[in-house]
């Protein structure tokens, strides 16, 4: 017997995040040990965990530090586990990740140094490059936060302003062997936006970044500009000797993930389908494409029949311009919810699988036929919501946030439309 929409819809979401676990999708991938010390190094909403899983599976020495977010520490032996600011970043870890770049000097090539990346780890790692300073780097995610800018636009921006990031770690771990491995929480799976890739090399350039800033008018002090101008912030290229010892090896993505809520839907007796695991954009306008699609499951049994469910996942975005808190999720089902006005038969959920949309302790919300009806109801207007960027507090007020806690793993976005005919 399939279970009521909203039981069913949280189902998928916890599927989709069991599926990333480090504890399921990390064991396979542990490389033998080396003739030398074993160092675990790393940063992420995941790493904590993730060395935990390391330590437990590991039979020789280690020894190493991870930086994660604050709130998901997992205790570990051996590996220090630093917490630190996330999205914005911190004192606390500008100071861990020099610690880390000090602790891999000087490793030789019988060493092996096991690099735990996963999302968030881009301002857990917040070391700046000479003639910057913390404040520099926390002004400008602000600003990159707000702007509307792409994942990837962003992390190219910080990989050129970074003295650690943009393949620079993997050079300080030289002539060490370098294991990475990965947990993706961007569309595309691109190393290099991951965490803005410490450990990979990157083809993007300081031109580049300066034309990211330019296209999404963003301000910044007259040292980053200096900074990239100059080229003093280039990263690492592909191809770079110093390289040649760094290898990468991917654990968990958006597509397993979203390919785990599809196998539990079949399971629940609902046919599922995955329209994309790289969604990018607006979210309020991926949010009326959604609705668009939905309607002509529900109204004319194309491209699928009902009762399916529609699952998807990227990373979209949110250029915020009311007074509202932002969350890319619930901007998303909200805008989803209008388009719908109400469709019977239509239900949806939408969260980030890190436990975390935007800067809210809250992963994101349900949506269903009745939601606008309820609003109403209760004195909320959606679309002055919508153009607030104020969609927690619309959900939250109906009690269809969704709130996960710390998951310990992170595949970026999770969304997941279910039509049941109408």
């Amino acid at each position: 017997m399939t279970p009521p929409a909203r039981v069913l819809l949280r189902q998928l979401f916890d599927a989709a995040i069991a599926s990333a676990q480090p504890a399921l999708c990390l064991p396979p991938h542990l490389p033998a040990p080396g003739r030398g010390r074993t160092l675990v190094i790393g940063a992420g909403k995941a790493s904590a965990a993730m060395a935990r899983v390391v330590e437990d599976n590991w039979s020789g020495p280690l020894s190493g530090l991870v930086v994660t977010r604050y709130g998901y520490e997992v205790p570990c032996d051996r590996v220090e586990i630093v917490q630190a600011a996330h999205p914005v970043p911190d004192a606390a870890g500008r100071a861990a990740a020099a610690r880390m770049l000090d602790m891999v000097r000087g490793l030789g090539p019988d060493d092996l140094v096991l690099c735990l990346i996963s999302g968030g780890g881009s301002a857990l790692l917040p070391v700046p490059l000479p003639g910057l300073t913390l404040e520099h780097k926390q002004a400008l995610n602000r600003a990159l936060l707000q702007s509307g800018a792409t994942i990837s636009e962003m992390n190219c921006v910080r990989r050129h302003l970074s003295a650690i990031k943009g393949g620079r770690l993997a050079v300080a771990c030289h002539p060490a062997r370098v294991v990475t491995l990965l947990i993706s929480d961007v569309p595309g799976d691109h190393p290099s936006d991951i965490a803005s890739g410490p450990t990979v090399g990157d083809a993007s350039t300081c031109a580049d970044a300066l034309a990211i800033l330019r296209r999404h008018r963003i301000d910044v002090a007259p040292q980053v500009l200096e900074v990239l101008q100059s080229g003093r912030g280039e990263s690492v290229k592909p191809g770079d000797a110093r390289l040649a010892r760094a290898e990468l090896r991917m654990i968990a993505t958006p597509q397993m993930a979203l390919e785990a809520a599809a196998a539990a839907a079949r399971a629940a007796g609902v046919a599922a389908h995955v329209l994309g695991d790289a969604i990018e954009g607006e979210a309020r306008e991926v949010g009326k494409v959604m609705a668009a699609i939905a309607l002509q499951v529900a109204h004319h049994r194309q491209p699928f029949a009902p009762p399916c469910v529609l699952l998807s996942g990227g990373e979209t975005t949110v250029t915020v311009s009311g007074q509202g808190r932002g969350g890319r999720n619930v901007e998303f089902l909200l805008a989803l919810g209008i388009a719908l006005q109400g469709q019977a038969g239509i239900h949806a959920i939408a969260g980030d699988t890190d436990g975390v949309d935007g800067a809210e302790e809250i992963a994101g919300a349900y949506l269903a036929p009745d939601t606008l009806e309820r609003a109403w109801a209760a004195g909320l207007r959606p679309r002055q919501s919508l153009a607030d960027n104020d969609a927690h507090t619309f959900f939250g007020t109906l009690g269809d946030s969704v709130v996960t806690g710390p998951t310990l793993t992170n595949v970026n976005d999770f969304r997941a439309i279910l039509v049941l005919g109408g």
